[in-house]
């Protein structure tokens, strides 16, 4: 046999190992993500609480319009009592910060992923703006594998429909799919790295198209990393009561910036 030949036969060999550890690679994800599904189950349901009201109403002024967008953490899936959804923590927050009464509508949904936002903002009723938005998505993007790009397009399109309307919005990034102890190694650490990298791309198509942007993987990430059992619900995977005030928390402050500059003051303040 010549080395020509020979050469080719060990090449073709190597394609060969190479495919085949790419499919056993593929099928192992396979398994884990399925094993991931087993272990966090769904014991709280698909529908998360009701927490739409006024909420502050012994507050003097008009309430604030707040608007909750995006997946089951906007929709706050996961908190066992109305006052404690991500959309209560806000909207209480924001009403001591500023002295109003705020109205909460979430017209978040559980499994969403980013395109569907536009499908969420047209079925608000038509007379309706929100002063502020809240925008958290990106989870289900990663997990189902809708590509970066088209997940950061359709956010930034969102927010520019938003902010076209007079909206003042405030997204929070992706959070850290590392912190799921339920899902197995490597997809973990696979689906940490792409969960990070949809929330860099996210922040530069939001604060492009307007948003303010808040990093939920850094600022609140290592909390959920650290305190599992005390930040994580039922399920393992939707925060817990603690979970969501340590979010609202870390997003409160950007809210409280958008509502400003979009001319929202106190009572008796001057231009309020």
């Amino acid at each position: 046999m010549s080395r020509t030949s020979t050469t080719a036969l060990i090449g073709a060999a190597s394609l060969g190992g190479s495919a085949l550890a790419v499919l056993g690679a593929r099928e192992m994800l396979r398994r884990q993500a399925a094993q991931a599904r087993r272990r966090i189950g769904k014991p709280l349901g698909e529908d998360a609480l009701d927490a739409d009201r006024v909420w502050r109403p012994a507050f003097a002024g008009e309430p604030i319009e707040l608007l909750l967008l995006g997946d089951s953490i906007a929709a706050g899936l996961g908190a066992e009592r109305r006052k404690d959804t991500l959309g209560a923590r806000i909207a209480k927050g924001l009403a001591r910060r500023m002295q109003r009464p705020v109205r909460l509508r979430t017209a978040a949904v559980v499994g969403s992923e980013s395109s569907a936002l536009a499908g969420q903002i047209a079925a608000l009723p038509a007379d309706y703006r929100a002063d502020v938005a809240v925008v958290i998505v990106g989870g289900n993007d990663v997990t189902h594998r809708i590509p970066v790009s088209s997940a950061a397009a359709a956010l930034a399109d969102a927010v520019a429909t938003l902010r076209a309307d007079g909206t003042a919005v405030v997204v929070g990034t992706c959070p850290d799919l590392g912190a799921l102890r339920p899902v197995p190694q490597p997809l973990r650490t696979l689906g940490s790295r792409q969960s990070r990298q949809l929330a860099n791309a996210q922040a530069i198509s939001a604060r492009a198209a307007g948003a303010h942007v808040v990093s939920l993987g850094r600022v609140v990430g290592p909390f959920f990393i650290s305190h599992p059992d005390e930040m994580f619900s039922l399920d393992r995977f939707h925060p817990s009561a603690t979970g969501y005030r340590r979010t609202a928390d870390a997003l409160l402050p950007a809210v409280v910036i958008a509502v400003g500059a979009a001319g929202i003051d106190q009572p008796g303040a001057s231009g309020g």
